[in-house]
C-alpha cells in the first residue's frame, strides 16, 4: 500500500503522469455515454478531474502549470491547424452573413456578461468563467487564465465558474434550438436551405441546341460564364472520348459535365437536354463506362505539387488527361484551375492508362508517406505561435499591452500555415487521426488539470447561494444570445433553420447541439454553417476575452 501511496498520493513526475492518464481515461470513456441522444465526449474529463480535486488528489504546482499549459498549446494549435484552409473562404458570399450572425451571439454574450456583473456584483474574472462554461469554450477559458496571469490576479474562480456553468451551457442550446425549430418553424417549411452547397456535381447534357452546333468548349466557356468541366463526350457513334478546349460539339452529342448543382438549370438552356442519369451515386464503376479509359483518383503527396495551382500544371496539354474533381478534408470540390493543390488532396484523373500513370508518377500518389506526421512544421508553427503570444500588442484605452498569449498565439499561427503554407511550399499537412489525437490529447491533459485545480471547491461553490447564481446567469448566457439571434435569423432575414442551428452551435463552440441538429434534420447542411463560422468565432472568442480582461480590470 505504501508503494502504491507513493505512486498516486506523493507528489513526482510518475504521479502527475498516473494521476492525469487516470482521470483523462476514466472521463473519456464515461463521456461516450448518451443521455437523451446528448453525450459529453472530452469534456467528462473536465468533471473526472473535479471529482478526484474534491476528494483531495493533487498535482505538483509546476507539474500540474505545465501539463495544463502544454495542453492548451497542442488543442489550439491543431485546432488551428484544421480550421486554417476554410477559414478566409468562409467569409465569402452567404458565409459573410452567417459570420456576422455569429459574432452578433458572441458580442451579446459578452456585453450581458459585463452587464450581469454590474447587477449582481460578482467580480468580472468569475464571470468570464461563468460565460467561458456558459459557451462551451475552452480556448476562451485558456486565453482569459493568462490573461490574469499577466496582470497578477488569482485565476481560482475562473475555472469554478466555468466548471459550474458548463452542463446547462450545453443543454442550453439544445433547449433554445427546439424553441426555435418548435416556435418559429411550426409548419416545418424553410427547414433546409433552398441552394445545395457549392461542391462539385456529375450531370449528362445532351446537344441539342442549334447555337452549340460547330462550336468548340473553349468558346462554350467563355461566352456562358458557369464554370463546369466536361469529363466526358460520347458522340453520335457511340465512341466516347476526352474533349480539350479545342473539341468541337455536334449534334446529339451526349457529354458528362462535372459543376455545381445550383448551375444545372442554367447549363439545360445552354445545352438543351439534361440527361436523367444519376451519375453522384457511390457505386459507380467509371472504368467500365469505356474500356479505353481509366478514372482513378491520385493522392498528392510531392512537396514540390504543393501550393501549385492546377492549371498551371498543364495535365491536358502534357498528358490528355481531364481532371474533374478535387477531394480535400471529406468534400468534393470542382476542379477549377486556378484551385490551389495541397498535400494530401486526391485528384480524380480521367484519361488514358498510360497517361493516368504518367500524372500518378507526377503528384506522387504515395499513400503511405501521408501516415508519417511531419513534426517539423508542428514544432516549428508551435514556436512561432509562443512567441507570437509572448508579443505585447498596444490597444488604445487599454492600459497594459495585450498578449496574445498562449491560446491566441498559436491558434492564430495554426490558421495561417493550414491556410498559406501550402502557398509556400511549406508541407503543413497532418492527417485527419493525427489532428484528432493532437486535439483529443491536449484538450484532455488541460481539462484534466483545470478540474484538478478547481475541484477542492467546486462543491462547496455550487451548494452556496452565490454558486447557484451562477447557474442561473450561466444559463442565462447561453440562452438569450442564442434566442435573439435565431429570431432575428428566422423572421427578419428569412434564413432556414438548418443553417441557423449550424451558425448558432458554431458561434457556442457546441458540437454537443450540432449532433441535435444533424439527427433532426437528417442533412448536412447544419455542419456545413457550422463549420462555416466556427474559426472566425473561436478566433474572436479568445482575443474578445483577452481585450474585456485587459479593459476592465487592468
Amino acid at each position: 500500500m505504501e508503494w502504491l501511496n507513493s505512486v498516486l498520493v506523493e507528489h513526482s513526475a510518475l504521479q502527475a503522469v498516473v494521476v492525469l492518464s487516470i482521470i483523462c481515461a476514466i472521463g473519456l470513456s464515461l463521456g461516450k455515454i448518451k443521455v437523451w441522444g446528448v453525450s459529453l465526449g472530452v469534456t467528462f474529463v473536465f468533471f473526472i478531474g473535479i471529482l478526484a480535486g474534491h476528494f483531495g488528489l493533487s498535482l505538483n504546482h509546476d507539474m500540474l502549470s505545465y501539463a495544463e499549459n502544454f495542453g492548451l498549446i497542442l488543442f489550439v494549435y491543431a485546432l488551428g491547424l484544421q480550421v486554417g484552409p476554410g477559414f478566409f473562404s468562409s467569409f465569402r458570399k452567404g458565409g459573410i452573413t452567417l459570420n456576422m450572425l455569429a459574432l452578433g451571439v458572441i458580442l451579446l454574450g459578452t456585453l450581458s456578461t459585463v452587464v450581469a456583473s454590474m447587477v449582481t456584483g460578482i467580480s468580472l474574472p468569475e464571470m468570464v468563467g461563468v460565460m467561458c462554461g456558459a459557451v462551451t469554450n475552452t480556448p476562451a477559458l485558456g486565453a482569459a487564465q493568462q490573461t490574469l496571469k499577466q496582470l497578477g490576479i488569482p485565476d481560482n474562480a475562473l475555472a469554478l465558474g466555468c466548471a459550474v456553468a458548463y452542463p446547462l451551457g450545453v443543454v442550453g442550446v439544445i433547449l433554445a434550438l427546439a424553441l426555435v425549430r418548435n416556435v418559429l418553424y411550426r409548419k416545418n417549411e424553410n427547414l433546409l436551405p433552398a441552394e445545395e452547397q457549392d461542391g462539385a456535381f456529375i450531370t449528362e447534357f445532351k446537344i441539342v441546341n442549334p447555337a452549340l452546333f460547330g462550336k468548340n468548349i473553349k468558346d462554350i466557356n467563355v461566352l456562358h460564364g458557369h464554370d463546369f468541366i466536361i469529363s466526358r463526350l460520347w458522340t453520335g457513334n457511340g465512341d466516347v472520348s476526352i474533349p480539350t478546349s479545342e473539341t468541337v460539339l455536334n449534334e446529339n452529342d451526349r457529354i458528362l459535365v462535372v459543376t455545381k448543382e445550383k448551375d444545372v438549370e442554367a447549363l439545360t438552356v445552354l445545352f438543351g437536354e439534361h440527361e436523367t442519369t444519376d451519375w453522384n451515386k457511390r457505386d459507380i464503376d467509371w472504368n467500365k463506362i469505356d474500356s479505353n479509359l481509366v478514372s482513378q483518383r491520385i493522392m498528392v503527396t510531392k512537396p514540390e505539387i504543393n501550393g501549385r495551382k492546377l492549371g498551371s500544371l498543364n495535365l491536358r496539354k502534357k498528358y490528355g488527361v481531364n481532371t474533374t474533381r478535387v477531394y480535400r478534408s471529406g468534400l468534393q470540390i470542382l476542379a477549377r484551375p486556378q484551385l490551389r493543390l495541397q498535400y494530401g488532396d486526391r485528384i480524380t484523373v480521367v484519361g488514358e492508362a498510360e497517361s493516368v500513370a504518367k500524372v500518378r508518377e507526377m503528384m506522387g500518389n504515395a499513400v503511405k508517406s501521408l501516415s508519417e506526421p511531419n513534426l517539423v512544421s508542428v514544432f516549428v508553427g508551435l514556436t512561432i505561435g509562443l512567441l507570437l503570444g509572448s508579443i505585447p500588442i498596444l490597444v488604445p484605452g487599454v492600459s497594459t499591452p495585450v498578449k496574445l498569449g498562449l491560446a491566441g498565439g498559436p491558434i492564430i499561427v495554426g490558421i495561417l500555415m493550414g491556410t498559406f503554407g501550402p502557398r509556400f511550399h511549406m508541407v503543413t499537412y497532418v492527417t485527419r487521426s493525427a489532428n484528432l489525437m493532437m486535439r483529443a490529447l491536449g484538450l484532455s491533459l488541460y481539462l484534466a488539470c483545470l478540474g484538478i485545480d478547481a475541484g477542492a471547491e467546486f462543491f462547496e461553490t455550487v451548494v452556496r447561494p452565490e454558486g447557484m447564481l451562477w447557474v442561473l446567469i450561466g444559463f442565462l448566457l447561453t440562452v438569450i444570445p442564442v434566442l435573439i439571434v435565431g429570431f432575428v435569423a428566422s423572421k427578419i432575414m428569412k434564413m432556414d433553420f438548418a443553417s441557423i442551428s449550424g451558425m448558432l452551435c458554431g458561434s457556442m463552440a457546441n458540437p454537443m447541439a450540432l449532433n441535435y441538429a444533424n439527427d433532426n434534420l437528417k442533412n448536412d447542411a447544419a455542419s456545413v454553417a457550422y463549420t462555416t463560422v466556427y474559426p472566425m468565432s473561436m478566433f474572436a472568442r479568445v482575443i474578445i476575452v483577452q481585450i474585456l480582461l485587459l479593459a476592465l480590470c487592468a
